[in-house]
């Protein structure tokens, strides 16, 4: 089967009628301008993600404020095209930031960037420009879709390997792939060319400063999110055997690997650091150790989601556990109950249950899958 690169869904007779999420950055205003030059009628539009947004951003912390909804209209404006603000705070509130609190109430530790693409921007999003009419969202994320001459289309990396952002989009199916586009796919450049070329465009967010962390929590402070939430609940921080090392405000508030900030006032006997080993809700307990017993070997992970159609059999592929890590040779195979099975070549640290683990056959994302459960090296002696 051959194939060709397409950054954006073929082009029709017609021009693609084609909806641009516009989050007020430098990336999607690039994005849904290419969109545009390409020949396709565009119609921007920023989702209002929250019911009491801040007037302003913090420098990069944070998004889809009143600032950023006016960035995204003023570019729209540069680029001649119509546009929007659709209000989906409800179902961000209940998809993404509800499950994001559940998640670390029941020990875990979620994306919540991967489930916005699953459950907002390639579903609610989507839904929505499809029942208008609209063939196709555009977004400014850094991946490729690959067309086949069957029709059939695959995900893959980025050409530049530094921006690559097709972890958070391995929850896409083949549905969502036909109607995704991602205009700086394809671009081997570096941000600064992004931002040079926005400039060039006449675009005023060329030097605004890049998104990070977690955008409804625009101050960073994950663990006083939760508390807000949550309420504080103090319980025992205990090491392998069991014993009480120091005491923590709950246990919501920390993730697997985590060495910092565990306020434990007696040292290690070899003196070398600990590090979060296992959060147990149940008892609001949790347990530290050396970085050796973090070493997983397998895991099994719960739904899984197939760009294109599920593998058969055993196969070996590469993984990437986290937004921003290293890929990984494994062996998976998904079991009749549905479940992924993953074995590493080689063990991995730092692994915790509700991570996304994303498979990878060269540069194709195969799909993705939530992290259940794990098997550490230490188990096995």
């Amino acid at each position: 089967m051959t194939s060709q690169i397409s950054s954006a869904p073929p082009r029709a007779p017609r021009p693609l009628r084609v909806l641009a999420a516009m989050s007020g950055g430098v990336d999607s205003a690039v994005a849904a301008a290419r969109a545009a030059e390409a020949g396709h009628d565009v119609t921007g539009v920023h989702l209002a993600l929250s019911a009491n947004p801040q007037s302003f951003r913090t420098g990069a912390r944070g998004c889809c404020t009143i600032e950023d909804s006016r960035d995204a209209r003023r570019a729209a404006d540069v680029i001649g095209i119509p546009f929007y603000v659709w209000d989906l705070a409800e179902r961000f509130r209940e998809d993404v930031v509800e499950d994001f609190i559940a998640e670390y109430e029941a020990g875990r530790t979620p994306n919540p960037c991967l489930r916005c693409n699953e459950k907002i921007k390639f579903a609610a999003l989507l839904d929505k420009a499809l029942a208008l009419g609209f063939d196709a969202v555009c977004t400014g994320h850094y991946a490729q879709v690959i067309l086949n001459e069957d029709g059939t289309r695959e995900l893959h990396r980025a050409s530049d390997m530094a921006k690559d952002q097709s972890y958070v989009l391995g929850v896409l199916d083949d549905r969502q792939l036909a109607h995704a586009m991602f205009p700086l796919g394809d671009t081997v450049t570096t941000k600064d060319e992004i931002r040079a070329e926005a400039e060039r465009r006449g675009l005023a967010v060329a030097k605004k400063p890049d998104s990070h962390d977690i955008c409804f929590i625009a101050d960073g402070d994950t663990q006083g999110f939760l508390a807000s939430r949550l309420g504080k609940a103090e319980g025992d921080i205990v090491d392998s055997e069991g014993n009480k090392l120091g005491t923590h405000e709950g246990a919501f508030g920390f993730t697997i690997g985590q060495r910092k900030g565990l306020r434990i006032g007696t040292p290690a006997p070899d003196g070398k650091p600990r590090y979060v080993l296992d959060i147990s809700p149940v008892n609001n307990t949790v347990t530290v150790g050396p970085a050796a017993d973090l070493d997983v070997t397998a895991l099994t992970a719960v739904k899984p989601r197939w760009c294109g159609a599920a593998p058969s059999g055993p196969g070996t592929y590469t993984a990437q556990l986290r937004a921003h890590g290293d890929e990984t040779p494994v062996t998976a195979e998904l079991t009749s109950d549905g479940e992924l099975r993953v074995s590493f070549t080689e063990p991995v640290r730092g692994v915790a249950p509700g991570q996304a683990i994303v498979l990878y056959d060269g540069t194709r994302v195969v799909g993705s899958a939530t992290i259940a459960t794990t098997h550490r090296a230490a188990a096995a002696v």
